[in-house]
């Protein structure tokens, strides 16, 4: 006879199981001025069905898991990756098993502990193909908003074994299927993931959008100067990608920007609506970005 426990009787039981003491080595901690403040703790937790948080409090990274393997989105700081190990096992999974791991946009702060956890994997890191170049290099492309803040400043540690996210094509990791969006605009390697998680009979629409929001170095401008072409266009397109995607979740690489803490506070009160659930999220992500974009333009034709 067989015995069929529920989800949640076996996740319990294996956040009281001890975990194998991992052999994580991260590469040497970024110094910045947001850097304590992006990589304080964070508890990792469910979202719904087989995707997971596993980031810390001030930049994200995200877990799908399955039988056959698991897909991990972002990599945040250097200092990052050795915590985003230990809550991988913390929820009772082997970071050894992910298969693929996805990255949003090139800057230091998301991709800083990508060479760490593929090296520990073994994993391909997938990117849009300007992204790829970026990862490849250590170093943002000439064309990056922020690269005028300095080559030292934005340097992160190359990653190996990359591959290219086509627009809108899947990747798969066993039954898992997670689609790459290019939304370039705060870089132009940008991606936005998204996927379907389930819990029984109900599936949702996952989206971990990117930041797009409009952020440069001092002489910068997404209005074009002459020399540099306009990239007002593409971010405006980035823009209505992600506000007409299907999305009944949202996580936004900086947790704070869709109000991950707001909603797991919410989350607690169990209320008969999931607070994570909100099939509006994405459009008014959006339509804030587009806003900040709008008036960023505006001051720059003056």
């Amino acid at each position: 006879m067989s015995l069929s426990l529920p989800a949640a009787v076996v996740l319990s039981f294996l956040l009281l199981v001890p975990q194998a003491a991992s052999s994580f080595k991260a590469d040497p901690p970024m110094v910045c001025g947001s850097c304590d403040a992006w990589n304080a703790p964070h508890e990792p937790f469910r979202i719904f069905g087989n995707t997971w948080y596993v980031g810390m409090a001030g930049v994200s990274s995200v877990l799908i898991t399955s039988d056959a393997g698991h897909i991990l989105l972002d990599g945040g700081l250097t200092q990052s990756a050795p915590a985003i190990d230990a809550h991988i096992r913390q929820l009772g999974f082997r970071t050894e098993d992910v298969r693929l791991i996805g990255a949003s946009h090139e800057h230091y702060d998301h991709v800083g502990g990508l060479a760490a956890l593929q090296r520990f994997t073994g994993a391909p890191v997938a990117m849009s193909p300007i992204g790829l170049r970026a990862l490849a290099q250590g170093l943002p492309t000439d064309d990056d908003p922020q690269i005028g803040f300095g080559r030292a400043v934005n340097a992160f540690p190359r990653v190996a074994n990359l591959r290219a996210a086509g627009d809108g094509a899947p990747l798969h990791v066993g039954p898992l299927a997670i689609t790459a969006h290019h939304t370039p605009g705060h870089t132009p390697g940008a991606v936005t993931w998204t996927w379907r998680s389930c819990e029984g009979t109900h599936c949702a629409d996952i989206v971990y959008v990117d930041s797009l929001n409009p952020i440069a170095a001092p002489g910068f401008r997404f209005s074009g100067d002459g020399a540099r072409p306009s990239q007002v266009e593409a971010f405006r397109r980035s823009l209505d990608t992600v506000a007409a995607l299907p999305c009944d979740i949202v996580i936004a690489v900086h947790p704070q920007a869709a109000d991950l803490d707001g909603k797991l506070k919410r989350r607690a009160a169990k209320p008969a609506v999931d607070p994570f659930v909100d099939a509006n999220g994405c459009r008014a992500y959006a339509d804030g970005i587009r806003t900040r974009l709008e008036a960023r333009v505006a001051e720059e034709v003056r």
